[in-house]
């Protein structure tokens, strides 16, 4: 008996240990079904985020009105317009709204027009049938006066312009032969337009971007004149070929300042290896803060553009994270940084896609506090002494918690998401996009040099191309001064018909009193 007892004892711990062994096989697998689970949902999520993105670009800006239904639908319907889109986009109110709607100001009113406008009277009288006055018959007496202001405009005056040189020579002796009054100064001699009919050509372009054969049919249609746009075309690239040095100054004043934004955008070139397709070039802009900004034309978006321009740099180099701005410049002295506009603008892609995304709203509210303290300093017209004093107060206890917050947010979502990739992108440049704190002079976003690029891709929409990749780097000498006379506040019309006239003939100590910041600072001193 004792030993059929001591049998059964050992068959039970032999049982128990079987399902013991048995129960952690399954709880084993449950905890993998479990994290099976947790990736399939999130990777749902990730997917239903890209359909979504998807929809919106395919749609446009309309489809930011529709619900996740209505997308669905317009998807299912192949032949739908953009007009119909349109129109179903604005039936119903939004669904979900990324920001709430901003409350409205009352109306100032009419503002009145600028003083240093002159001003032009038009009298109005009473009729004389109804001056007299109705119980004594007497005229009535004028009292005052009604006024009103309206902005007149006078059509564009076109006129040929003839230049007499006086020719002089003395009647009783012939051998001193003949004295002429000197030309004037021309931007193209033996032009047919004048210098300020050229000047006009390149601000209607590069400002107000009409392109160069819209403003021949304007010559035509106006006043009969018929100017064939090639040769719009060739005069403008002169002008342009005449500010390269000016613009080579300019850029060496830019890098000598010590602080740096720069962008890059494409620009269409037409190029005869590419058989008739157009090749896509690049436009980079390298600018000052409060100061000027240059262009740079190059036929690729390789690094070999900014690491010629900075060869030699050393100072404060706003970027966004392109890899092509890397080993650029001295790299001894060159202190990298980034832009918080580029890092905000991942996580607010994130809560478009979804709008109930409460780490991508709690992400921004925190990097909104960062530009909420610069904008205070800016209201309050701080030096740069005293809002870095803030920025140190203010800004690195809140970064502080928010990289607690980016890392602890990265374990919850795929690396692959919209909110994945704006973290890894935020994380893999703190130590940049945190350098402001060292740096005083250093602003919180790049968003000045991407302004500078607006007027590009404005111009791209309607001169459309470069014509051919030699006048790329005269329309960037172009851009250069244009934007450059923007950021003062300079009058381009003025300047450009104070600086072109005979510059060809300036020595380059002239060229650098030339530059709009050096022509702006001796007219202010005037």
């Amino acid at each position: 008996m004792i030993a059929i007892s001591r049998v059964s004892d050992a068959n039970l711990a032999a049982q128990i240990a079987a399902l013991e062994a048995l129960l952690a096989k399954k709880e084993g697998e449950l905890t993998t079904l479990r994290v099976k689970l947790v990736t399939a949902e999130l990777r749902i999520e990730k997917l239903e985020l890209e359909r979504r993105k998807r929809l919106r670009e395919k749609y446009g800006p309309a489809s930011e009105r529709l619900s996740d239904e209505q997308l669905l639908l317009l998807e299912e319907e192949p032949g739908v317009s953009a007009a119909e889109v349109q129109a179903e986009s604005e039936r119903g109110p939004l669904a979900a709204a990324v920001k709430p709607e901003p409350v409205r100001k009352p109306h100032p009113g009419r503002r009145p027009l600028p003083a240093h406008l002159e001003r032009k009277e038009k009298m109005i009288a009473v009729p004389e049938t109804e001056r007299q006055c109705a119980s004594c018959g007497r005229e009535m007496a004028v009292i005052g006066y009604e006024e009103s202001e309206q902005l007149e405009v006078i059509p564009a005056e076109r006129y040929v312009l003839v230049t007499r040189r006086e020719k002089r020579a003395c009647a009783g002796c012939k051998r001193q032969g003949v004295r002429t009054a000197p030309a004037p100064e021309r931007i193209v001699d033996k032009c047919l337009l004048s210098d300020r009919s050229i000047v006009e050509a390149i601000v209607a372009k590069y400002c107000d971007h009409l392109p160069l054969y819209r403003q021949s049919v304007i010559l035509e249609r106006d006043c009969g004149v018929e100017i064939h746009r090639a040769t719009l075309d060739g005069i403008v690239l002169r002008a342009g070929e005449l500010l390269l040095p000016l613009v080579r100054g300019m850029r060496q004043q830019i890098l000598a300042s010590g602080y740096v934004q720069a962008d890059e955008t494409p620009v269409p070139v037409q190029w005869k290896q590419r058989k008739g397709r157009e090749h896509q070039a690049y436009l980079w802009q390298y600018g000052t803060p409060g100061g000027e900004a240059v262009f740079d034309f190059r036929l690729g978006r390789g690094r070999e553009g900014p690491k010629e321009v900075l060869r030699d740099y050393g100072g404060l180099l706003q970027t966004d994270g392109y890899a092509a701005y890397e080993h650029c410049g001295d790299e001894a002295r060159v202190v990298r940084a980034a832009c918080w506009a580029h890092a905000r603008r991942g996580f607010f892609d994130a809560l478009k896609l979804n709008p109930l995304d409460a780490g991508a709203v709690r992400l921004i509210e925190q990097i909104d506090a960062l530009f909420a303290m610069d904008r205070q300093a800016r209201e309050q017209q701080l030096p740069l002494a005293e809002r870095h004093g803030l920025r140190q107060k203010q800004a690195r206890p809140l970064l502080i918690r928010l990289k607690e917050d980016l890392e602890a947010t990265a374990t919850k979502v795929l690396p692959a998401s919209t909110l994945g990739k704006a973290i890894q992108y935020t994380l893999g440049l703190w130590l940049r996009l945190t350098a402001f704190l060292e740096h005083p002079r250093l602003e919180l976003s790049n968003n000045l040099a991407e302004n500078s690029m607006r007027p590009v891709v404005l111009g791209r929409k309607n001169w459309i191309h470069i014509g051919h990749p030699g006048a790329g780097a005269k329309v960037a000498a172009i851009c250069s001064v244009v934007e450059s006379c923007r950021r003062l506040k300079i009058p381009v019309r003025e300047y450009l018909q104070a600086v072109l006239p005979g510059l060809a003939d300036r020595s380059h100590r002239q060229l650098i009193d030339l530059t709009p910041a050096a022509w702006l600072a001796v007219r202010q001193q005037a």
